[in-house]
């Protein structure tokens, strides 16, 4: 069975839930119905008793690029409360799929930048193409992370270099020695390999399944992991609503030149790294 949204589409496939990013000419940039959307579709999955595990991917050459900063542009974000509640649906986004009950499995393929990867950090399980690029870009035009995942998935002597200069050119190798994925699979295979791991989980025992993840899930709470990214999330909503010279600039270029100008601005920066 398939039902299709705008952005995204949302079938069951058996007994495993299917969400897919469906804007491949905008790169499946995240916009407000797309993440309010997909919170429904997992809640969905989290209280439908056929459905026992969960799979995301992105329609055409990338996963997602992020959030849609096109969209973000048009947003009159002009208060710290107007910030915070468009700051709590991105990480509500994110998060929804670290705190569905059901496993959640990513398929990656392209791109996969700032809170997409976010996203796939919050995924159970997370397998990616031999293409798959990863990164987070974010402090390179002042905006931050909205989920702090990335500490609790790798150390943080690996999760500050990435953040603090918003490395963006990941690739699935480096991805897989620092244990952000599972797994690298050939070029097109993301997606049925996600699908395989997902039929395994599903042809285990629910109630065992269901309750591991709960264990899991609870061990990094008691380690302070909710109220960290509770914290986290209020530090980004500070970033955003504080003026920078690198947000200031590269919204004046968006504004009279295109995003991609913003973008080439942005990345011109940062050219002569090695």
């Amino acid at each position: 069975m398939s039902e299709r949204t705008d952005d995204i589409l949302v079938e069951r496939q058996g007994r495993i839930g299917r969400i897919r990013f469906n804007r491949p000419r905008q790169m499946n940039a995240f916009n407000n119905d797309m993440m309010q959307r997909t919170i429904d579709a997992v809640d969905g999955f989290a209280d439908d008793d056929d459905i026992d595990a969960v799979v995301v991917n992105g329609e055409g050459r990338a996963f997602s690029a992020g959030f849609d900063l096109k969209a973000a542009a048009e947003r009159n974000l002009d208060t710290v409360d107007k910030v915070r509640a468009q700051m709590t649906l991105q990480f509500d986004f994110i998060t929804s799929f670290w705190r569905s009950p059901k496993p959640t499995v990513a398929a990656v393929q392209g791109y996969c930048l700032a809170g997409a990867f976010e996203l796939s950090l919050a995924c159970d399980i997370t397998v990616a193409a031999a293409d798959a690029v990863f990164g987070e870009p974010e402090v390179r035009f002042g905006t931050g992370a909205v989920a702090m995942l990335f500490p609790w998935v790798t150390g943080p002597k690996q999760a500050k270099e990435i953040l603090l200069t918003g490395e963006d050119r990941i690739p699935a190798e480096d991805a897989l020695r620092m244990g952000l994925i599972n797994r690298i699979v050939p070029e097109g295979e993301a997606l049925p390999s996600a699908m395989k791991v997902a039929g395994k989980i599903s042809r285990a025992s629910s109630v065992s399944v269901l309750k591991t993840k709960q264990a899991i899930n609870r061990a990094y709470e008691i380690m302070g992991m909710r109220e960290a990214l509770a914290s986290g999330l209020d530090i980004d909503v500070e970033i955003n609503a504080t003026p920078s010279f690198e947000k200031t600039e590269f919204a004046r270029i968006r504004r009279e030149q295109g995003l991609q100008a913003a973008i080439a601005w942005r990345d011109a920066r940062f050219a002569d790294d090695s």
